[in-house]
């Protein structure tokens, strides 16, 4: 059955389809509030996929607030509280069915798309290496901490997207996943000192003379930012060729996430790469600029083709003031 053509299979009445309906709400609100500029083009995909979408980020970003939101204990209760949840789900996935308030949506969304819940584990596994490990001494190092935390969201989204050939298109997903993580954590240098971590290789900051903690752009720490800027680029062309490899609705809406992430890096380089003023950001109105673009651009190879990196990216500030937002998203279950 074709992506854009699935019907929703949500439950829609009983007391059980309500506590899921609730769930696939909260998970959508923790969505928007948190994970803007995927969020938005989210709302781009098929209208029965999106709460899938939804269901899978809710997890993450509960799972994320247990580590770093304030008031949740020392690193032993947080530990605890975070081991205790990867059990939950395990047990519920093995339940089939949760009545947790994030759960819920998530092992619905397991069970409705066949979702490998090892998955999952590995994303748990990248959760606790954060309240324990604070520096990277080599890249190496941080890609096996982006395996849990980043490539692994790849390749839990290709169940929603539904490639006709999951295998080929893996190695694009975990790129872009991996590329989307890489922006944040230039992006976010400064938030990331104030919970005493750093997520950039000691050994690329030692080779520049560059030290996030002085908080200062200087000559070292722009030498240094260019260079991390041109490694994530080139992981971005990587993700181009997987993101070729979806349906065509689905590539349009992953195409749309792709060059606003990149965007970002854009606006990094605006600021002559100072991260640590203000936060780069992409305003909302040409996030949904974009999304309306690429929904209905003909092609999806057309969005990064020629040109230099980035040089799609600065188009979105043009694309605010033109393109039409996307059609309103499917309202949850609860609400229809």
């Amino acid at each position: 059955m074709r992506a854009d053509r699935r019907a929703s299979t949500v439950p829609r009445s009983g007391s059980r389809s309500r506590d899921l309906q609730a769930s696939y709400a909260r998970c959508r609100r923790l969505h928007r509030a948190h994970g803007t500029t995927y969020y938005w083009a989210t709302r781009a995909l098929p209208r029965a996929d999106q709460p899938h979408v939804h269901a899978l980020y809710g997890l993450c970003r509960y799972a994320d607030e247990i580590v770093d939101a304030p008031g949740r204990g020392d690193v032993a209760q947080r530990a605890a509280a975070l081991d205790a949840l990867r059990e939950r789900f395990r047990q519920d996935v093995d339940a089939g069915r949760s009545d947790h308030p994030v759960l819920a949506a998530t092992v619905d969304t397991v069970q409705r798309l066949s979702i490998d819940p090892d998955l999952f584990l590995r994303f748990f596994a990248s959760m606790r290496m954060d309240l324990t490990v604070s520096t990277y001494p080599t890249y190496g190092a941080l890609e096996r901490y982006m395996d849990g935390s980043a490539a692994v969201i790849g390749e839990l989204m290709l169940p929603v997207l539904r490639p006709p050939d999951p295998d080929a298109a893996r190695a694009g997903a975990r790129s872009l996943g991996i590329a989307f993580q890489l922006t944040n954590f230039l992006r976010d240098v400064d938030e990331d000192l104030g919970r005493g971590r750093i997520y950039l290789p000691l050994d690329d900051l030692e080779r520049f003379g560059a030290d996030p903690r002085r908080r200062m752009a200087d000559a070292p720490w722009r030498d240094l930012s260019r260079f991390q800027i041109a490694r994530i680029r080139a992981i971005y062309r990587e993700a181009d060729a997987g993101i070729d490899l979806l349906p065509a609705r689905s590539a349009k809406v992953i195409r749309a996430a792709r060059v606003l992430y990149s965007g970002i890096l854009d606006r990094i380089e605006d600021a002559d790469h100072d991260v640590f003023s203000s936060r780069a950001r992409i305003a909302t109105p040409v996030k949904l600029a974009v999304v309306g673009r690429e929904v209905v651009r003909r092609s999806p190879r057309d969005v990064v083709a020629g040109g230099a990196p980035g040089a799609v990216s600065r188009s979105t500030r043009a694309a605010a003031g033109s393109a039409t937002p996307p059609t309103s998203p499917q309202p949850l279950p609860a609400q229809r």
